[in-house]
């Protein structure tokens, strides 16, 4: 059985800048097998793009806000194309 794979664009605001978001979900990531890359934009909000099985892609919100000084008030997100050719989970940026 083949696995559906979705792709995801998600910004995220709160206290998500300088306390360890983007390597949590490097970690989480990884964990969930997801690819995609994260970084911190210059409004204070993060941005990822996440490819994985959808299930996967909601499970990792929760891992992210169980990080200590992490606080998660709001994200967006949309639905993007797949790309068939991605391998790996990378932080982007500063």
């Amino acid at each position: 059985m083949s696995r559906q794979l979705v792709r995801r664009h998600i910004v995220v605001s709160g206290r998500v800048q300088g306390v360890g978001f983007r390597y949590r979900a490097s970690h989480a990531a990884m964990h969930l097998n997801l690819t995609g890359w994260v970084r911190n934009d210059d409004e204070g909000t993060v941005t990822m793009e996440l490819q994985g099985e959808e299930e996967a892609i909601y499970r990792i919100i929760p891992l992210l806000e169980k990080g200590t000084w992490i606080r998660i008030d709001d994200w967006s997100e949309k639905d993007i194309p797949v790309d068939p050719d991605e391998r790996g989970f990378r932080v982007r940026g500063y």
